[in-house]
This record gives structure tokens, sequence and C-alpha cells, in this order.
């Protein structure tokens, strides 16, 4: 069972900010609820966190999963399970310089539950899934980024 979405948002915040912020995945239990733990692994030559382990909470059970970043400041990065307990997740977050101090930030994913655990997730959990770790995503990083 896969779960795909893409979701943005303007941000009253400059891109180096916005991006500096996204780029530290072991901030990310600080304005993402749904993960509850993110322990860098490793980092490359300029410090940036490449390899992260994070527990994120998909409401009918906690998974573990290792996952690599790739950066591309301050317009973007990328993300990819490496290990863990789901089939599979890819990502990006999109940043767009649009003047005045704004920003646009715009999330891609794509989740593959698998067998297992879609067997779990069915009905209106996907919808609520789909929110939680898509549509909602934008909102919870403007929400930090104009809090700093």
């Amino acid at each position: 069972m896969a779960l795909t979405g893409t979701a943005s948002v303007e941000i009253d915040a400059p891109i180096a900010t916005v991006y500096e912020i996204a780029a530290k995945p072991s901030i990310a239990p600080e304005w993402q609820p749904e993960i509850k733990d993110a322990e860098v692994l490793e980092t490359d030559a300029a410090g940036q966190e490449t390899k992260v382990n994070m527990a994120t909470d998909l409401k009918v059970k906690t998974v573990d999963v290792i996952m690599r970043f790739d950066y591309n400041g301050p317009t973007g990065l990328t993300w990819r399970q490496e290990k863990g307990a789901l089939k599979s997740i890819e990502g990006r977050w999109e940043f767009e310089d649009l003047g005045g101090d704004r920003t646009r930030a715009t999330i891609h994913m794509e989740v593959d539950f698998g067998r297992t655990l879609g067997m779990l997730i069915r009905g209106p959990l996907v919808g609520v899934l789909r929110q939680q770790i898509v549509e909602s995503m934008p909102e919870k990083l403007k929400g930090y980024v104009e809090k700093q």
C-alpha cells in the first residue's frame, strides 16, 4: 500500500532560514509531533546530518527507519529510507525564494508501507496518515520557522 502526495505553503522567512531548519533532521521532533526521536548516525564533512535513525508514530504502530539525506541548499533536500520497517519512503523539500523575505516550501512524499503494515493501514486511516505526513507538513514547518 503506497501513499503519495505534495503540499506547499508560503512562509514569512528568508529561504536560508527555512532551509536551515528543514536541513536539521535531528530537530524534527520539535516541529513534527509524529516523529518521536531522531538520532544522528552520520554527518558529512560540512556537518550536515546525512544518516538519521527516526522513530515515527504511524497511529497503528511506531516504526523505526534509518533515513539518508542529501542536501542542495538552500533550494532543497531529499531523503530516502536506507533501512527500516517500511518497504520504502522517499521525499524532498523544494524551497523557492519569493522575495521580500518570503519562501514557498513544497514537500513531495512517497511512502510504501509494505504488505504487513499496509494491511493495518486501510480506509479512513490512509487519509489521516496523508494529512499527518504530507499535507500538514508545510504548515508545521511554517509554524516552527515563523516562531524563531
